[in-house]
């Protein structure tokens, strides 16, 4: 029985890696790590228990990452440090300093999962988790910004390209600096396989152009919204196609994805997501959509 692979956004999701936060964040220097004025890491892990049912409940393994103090307090955000394919994972490389020990990580919890590596970035190759999205099973855009650049993007298509998947780049705004988290994932996020949640004044005008030419119907999310969550409002996790887990607390962005013919789950994650710049999606890794 197939126990891994993953080349769809949307599809059903069957198995799931990810880190509950503890120790690490509760011993975190919010300053250091860019958190905002509404971290509590208290309150965090009690919302992240909350969103972690949610997912067991969708009928989803969750293959667990510990907290054992490592400081590594981002590492709860598990889509970032690796990604899963249907022939094996690759270890990205973090554009964020803190977070380079993670795809180490990862590659152990793969190894003891069953997951085969078939390759990891290295050297000046920079590819965060948040900055991709499977556009259809042969093809992964990445955005290139603070967090990823184009020597990631020649190395992944290394890896890639002999499994016929092809990697192809866009670059993205400055916005908020270096220092903030804007992800390609922090202005779309598949809902099916050809819906999308987007905010489109922040998107590269080609990939947008590219998304209406491969017939994607485009929600554009209510700026309000966007700028109050610091765009978390449409980072959003599909558990199947046209249902997923959002954020609460952005009726609008719910009510527009509920009149697309979508089911939202919510979660409140002010003190989680907000504060700690990612959304559900962010913590989720998947290993297996079938």
């Amino acid at each position: 029985m197939k126990t891994f692979g993953s080349q769809s956004m949307v599809a059903p999701i069957k198995r799931v890696l990810m880190r509950r936060p503890g120790k690490s964040l509760l011993a975190a220097d919010a300053k250091e790590w860019h958190y905002g004025s509404l971290f509590d890491a208290s309150k965090a892990i009690a919302q992240y228990d909350v969103f972690a049912k949610l997912v067991a409940e969708s009928g989803a393994e969750i293959t667990w990452l510990e907290d054992n103090g490592d400081g590594l307090c981002d590492a709860m955000f598990t889509q970032d440090a690796s990604l899963v394919t249907d022939h094996g994972t690759v270890l990205l490389n973090m554009g964020k300093p803190l977070r380079v020990p993670e795809p180490a990580m990862h590659g152990e919890a793969y190894e003891a999962a069953g997951v085969p590596v078939i390759g990891k970035l290295t050297g000046n190759g920079r590819i965060e988790g948040g900055d991709f999205i499977w556009l259809n099973d042969k093809t992964i855009v990445v955005g290139c910004g603070f967090r990823s650049n184009r020597e990631g993007i020649a190395q992944l298509n290394a890896i890639l390209n002999p499994y016929e998947i092809t990697v192809i780049g866009f670059d993205l705004p400055v916005w908020q600096g270096a220092e903030a988290c804007l992800h390609l994932m922090s202005m779309i996020s598949p809902l099916d396989d050809k819906l999308a949640l987007i905010y489109s004044p922040l998107m590269p005008t080609a990939f947008y152009q590219l998304l209406l030419e491969e017939g994607f119907t485009l929600l554009d999310a209510p700026a309000d919204e966007f700028l109050t969550s610091g765009g978390l409002n449409l980072n959003v996790l599909p558990v199947r196609p046209s249902e997923c887990i959002m954020i609460d607390g952005f009726p609008k962005t719910k009510k527009m994805m509920e009149e697309a013919g979508c089911t939202v789950h919510v979660f409140e994650g002010d003190a989680l997501c907000i504060a700690c710049e990612g959304g559900p999606t962010c913590l989720t890794n998947t290993i297996l959509r079938v």
